[in-house]
């Protein structure tokens, strides 16, 4: 055709408003309106024909069939066994395979895909197709198909597949860097989610820097994949376009680089950290959010390359998702420094020196979210030289428990200052919280400390007890009777505290904390307390050293969630006499585990104390002195073990109750159930006796404390009362 073409005024032309490219025809000639036959028309489609006789085995492949499997006429012969030297044997196999499967299933078609060695040894793909015809029984004679050039059809399916796995990708892509970006809370958790071993392969890079803007000042903040470390001329400059990251914050514009070379090119003063950087493609976005340019995100590969349109709008997509996270998290950085601010200016802010003793605090607030919490501490210096030492924790992680939190320490601080007992103080405290306008309650433990004595009068509220390691690093929890949360008790009628005293020797150390030190997510809160007694057991002697081990071992490293108080006091050893060490107890006469409470602690005390046999004994003596007072009396038993100096030691053990009738001697007969408690007393203590006390009396009896090398028993039975040599005091006569 010469000329221009004239669209025809009665159908559809193709050619109507457009402007064919004229090509190269390598079809036979023929002329423009000269019928075409079918085999011609599948030849020229590279396609052709085949009839097959299954009887005869004879094939009859027309041109069009010829052409597509690269033969000439001369060098088919008829047999299909002749076409192996185009068809390569695996591929041959695999369509006797598909056929041989089609005709024992009975089917009426089948297809296949092979690929033909054409002449000059290269493979091309090809397609036939086959419509298998039966006879009257059912038995198939004949195939009748067509065979086909494919390669064109294969690799624009190739393509399209592989534009669907590169969406697939670019898909996943972002799904994986959003949800790892969703958790991210803070900066610093952003930057941890793009410096980790999968931060640049998120991106579809090798290598990444990322930068913020502050105060007119461009700093990279994070980078992942750069061979070395990044020097100080390529974290911070002005806002300028000397560098890439910082010249698209001032032009708001992406910028797409093929090659290292051309970077530099662009950027001269990148020109001495070249070895550093990939050498292919690289990507510079601008971080917005809001409308306002916050940093930069800059993206290199190893390979140059030019980016597609589609991988472009990916990175900026991207970029996107960094801008907003960065955003939220600055706000989040915000908003929880000023809650740690005003958490922190509720806690004290130092400590009171303490005469005779070392004290040590820490507090960290959680680690993880915007959430503060309300633990506290204080130290209260209190009338006649003792200390109040205060740990709590009020219910809740947010700026109203840091507010409850900082009335209810002021309340507590006011009421030990006045003098009150630990029990009142924690009384009124929990009145206190009661009576805010707020449903939160709060645990606390309270000891008032009188190091020159070495006592320790402990009230808890629902807090975990003290610890105690000896000079020796004997580990122990003793029992503290507790009531209700301060706030609860009052609400439920229940704000009893009762009081425990304890003895701090010299050398011996004292620690309180909240939970935030002992519990992690998912795990007994046992197991905690276990690895803290481990941790004070094996930790360093000094105090400061100790405290930080503490915290980072059991709350940093372990990633706590929960903020955390900690509370160190050492006794040091005196230059005077060393002091009695002492344990009371108080037992409420309608307290039913109030005697094996007493038990439980008096075992532990004895052990501290080296007591060995005498353990036993004094532990039966304090059972049947406490049984008499709460069946005898009205009231409770004050209960009190001391350690006595002396050659031996003795081990001094009272019960106190406010009766003031005096005990009278019984004679109980060989079927009497009751009776026998002095008796025992008499025949396993030492001495024993009884006392006036104000408006009651005292029960008292003494152990000697053999030495540690007397490996000897007492012999307790040849002591029986009123036995030749018993070293008994007198007493008063047996009553109850």
């Amino acid at each position: 055709m010469t000329g221009q073409h004239r669209p025809r005024r009665d159908g559809y032309d193709p050619r109507t408003g457009r402007d064919p490219r004229r090509g190269t025809e390598d079809a036979p000639a023929m002329y423009r309106h000269e019928p075409v036959g079918l085999h011609t028309r599948l030849s020229l489609n590279r396609m052709g024909t085949f009839d097959w006789d299954l009887d005869s085995g004879r094939m009859i492949l027309d041109s069009g069939a010829l052409a597509v499997f690269d033969l000439r006429a001369d060098e088919y012969d008829g047999r299909p066994q002749s076409l192996s030297a185009r068809v390569p044997a695996d591929e041959g196999r695999r369509m006797d395979s598909t056929l041989a499967q089609a005709l024992q299933d009975g089917s009426s078609s089948y297809g296949v895909y092979f690929r033909v060695r054409c002449r000059g040894g290269a493979l091309r793909w090809t397609h036939t197709q086959g419509r298998i015809l039966h006879d009257g029984s059912g038995l198939p004679y004949r195939i009748i198909g067509i065979v086909r050039e494919a390669t064109g059809e294969l690799a624009d399916s190739a393509l399209l597949r592989s534009r669907q796995q590169e969406r697939q990708r670019q898909t996943v892509m972002v799904q994986h860097a959003t949800a790892a970006l969703a958790r991210a809370l803070s900066v610093e958790d952003v930057t941890r989610v793009l410096a980790d071993t999968e931060g640049a392969q998120r991106f579809g890079a090798d290598a990444l820097l990322l930068g913020l803007v502050t105060e007119g000042r461009f700093e990279v903040i994070t980078t992942a994949g750069l061979a070395g470390e990044v020097p100080e001329g390529m974290t911070h400059s002005w806002v300028d376009d000397t560098l890439p990251l910082s010249h698209v914050v001032r032009s708001r514009r992406p910028t797409f680089l093929s090659t290292r070379g051309e970077l530099i090119a662009r950027y001269p003063r990148l020109r001495r950290y070249a070895e550093m950087l990939p050498a292919g493609s690289s990507a510079f976005l601008p971080l917005v959010a809001q409308d306002t340019v916050i940093g930069s995100l800059g993206l290199f590969n190893a390979e140059p390359s030019v980016q597609s349109a589609e991988a472009r709008n990916l990175a900026l997509a991207l970029a996107g998702v960094v801008a907003q996270s960065l955003q939220r998290a600055t706000l989040f950085d915000q908003e929880r420094e000023f809650a740690t601010q005003l958490q922190a200016t509720m806690l004290p802010r130092g400590v009171p020196s303490i005469t005779g003793g070392e004290l040590i605090v820490r507090y960290h607030p959680a680690s993880v979210g915007r959430d503060i919490g309300g633990d506290w501490y204080d130290v209260i210096p209190l009338p006649q030289g003792q200390t109040g030492l205060v740990v709590g924790d009020v219910q809740g992680h947010d700026t109203h428990a840091a507010a409850v939190m900082g009335q209810l320490r002021i309340a507590l601080r006011a009421y030990a200052s006045e003098g009150h007992t630990p029990e009142t103080v924690l009384v009124r405290a929990s009145r206190f919280l009661a009576e805010l306008e707020t449903e939160r309650f709060a645990t606390c433990t309270y000891i008032q400390a009188d190091l020159e004595s070495g006592a320790l009068h402990v009230a808890r509220a629902g807090h975990l007890g003290p610890l105690i390691s000896d000079s020796s690093r004997h580990i122990d929890w003793p029992e503290i009777p507790g009531g209700l949360p301060l706030g609860l008790a009052t609400v439920f009628g229940h704000d009893h505290f009762p009081e425990t005293q304890l003895f701090l020797e010299p050398g011996s150390t004292l620690l309180l904390c909240t939970d935030g030190l002992v519990e992690q997510p998912g795990q007994d809160i046992s197991a905690g307390i276990d690895a803290l007694s481990e941790a004070v057991r094996t930790g360093p002697a000094e105090l400061e050293t100790l405290a930080d081990q503490l915290s980072d071992q059991l709350w940093a490293e372990p990633g706590s969630e929960d903020d955390m108080a900690l509370l160190l006091l050492h006794r040091l050893p005196g230059p005077g006499p060393a002091t009695t060490p002492r344990l009371r107890l108080h037992i409420h006469q309608a307290d039913p585990a109030g005697t094996a409470q007493v038990r439980s602690a008096l075992r532990r005390t004895l052990d501290q104390w080296r007591a060995g046999a005498v353990t036993h004994d004094v532990e039966v003596a304090a059972t049947e002195l406490i049984v008499n007072a709460l069946t005898h009396t009205e009231s409770g038993a004050l209960v009190c073990v001391e350690l006595l100096p002396g050659t031996p030691r003795r081990i001094r053990l009272e019960v106190e109750d406010r009766s003031s009738q005096w005990p009278r001697r019984r004679s109980p007969g060989e079927t009497a159930t009751s009776g026998r408690g002095l008796m025992l007393v008499e025949a396993l203590a030492d001495r024993w006796g009884a006392e006036p006390r104000g408006s009651g009396k005292a029960l008292w009896c003494e152990f000697d404390v053999p030495d540690a090398g007397d490996g000897a028993e007492k012999g307790h039975a040849a002591d029986a009362p009123g036995a030749p040599g018993a070293p008994h005091a007198p007493g008063p006569e047996p009553g109850r």
